[in-house]
């Protein structure tokens, strides 16, 4: 697999492995599978598959300024973790422990106070705790990110995310495959349109099946 600058996301069902391959890749690069950077040394259960250890991660030269990977479900740990570290006074986290935060708050925060240009960030699901609003200012951080020369790699199921412009769309298939689809394609934004379109219709179909 070969991911280019800029942003790259990944979606799919639930279940697909995008996470996986996300958490994999964070662990081959160095990074604590319950998320942070390559210097957070900490666990609070192990979860993570095998597939970090079987994966290579080949890199172009140079080396990114700056690096996180953003796991939603366990980022309660590392604001723990942050707080364990007397790091929730610095002005890369907001100067604030993201404990005192609302959850969405805090990503935020994160994005815009932790990640700066020339970096390499690998995050799960970011929009598991952001509001709609939230996540058109996520769009925006991502698209400065990628213009000041960062890399993200993003498994996501917003719709909204996923129209940061110029971003490469890889979709896991049920055969496991990944594929570039486009936006108008991808499988959040056709589910979420399609409900939108007539919610009515949608709801009387589903819970006649039900």
């Amino acid at each position: 697999m070969e991911f280019g600058p800029g942003v790259t996301f990944l979606v799919g069902e639930n279940g697909s492995g995008k996470s996986t391959l996300v958490e994999a890749i964070a662990v081959a690069a160095g990074f604590n599978p319950e998320g942070g950077s390559r210097s957070f040394d900490f666990a609070t259960r192990a979860s993570e598959s095998s597939l970090g250890g079987a994966l290579r991660i080949g890199r172009a030269p140079g080396r990114e300024r700056s690096s996180f990977f953003l796991r939603a479900e366990s980022y309660y740990n590392v604001a723990t973790e942050i707080e364990n570290l007397r790091l929730d006074r610095v002005d890369a986290y907001g100067g604030v422990s993201p404990h005192e935060r609302s959850h969405g708050q805090s990503f935020l925060d994160l994005l815009v106070h932790r990640f700066r240009p020339r970096g390499l960030y690998l995050m799960d699901e970011p929009e598991a705790a952001l509001s709609t609003q939230g996540c058109l200012a996520a769009l925006t951080r991502m698209h400065d990110l990628a213009q000041q020369g960062s890399q993200l790699l993003v498994a996501t199921h917003s719709p909204i995310l996923l129209a940061v412009p110029g971003a490469r769309i890889l979709e896991i298939g049920g055969d496991g495959r990944l594929r570039t689809v486009r936006y108008d394609d991808a499988l959040p934004v056709h589910s979420t349109r399609r409900f939108l379109a007539d919610p009515a219709r949608t709801l009387r179909a589903l819970l006649e099946q039900g």
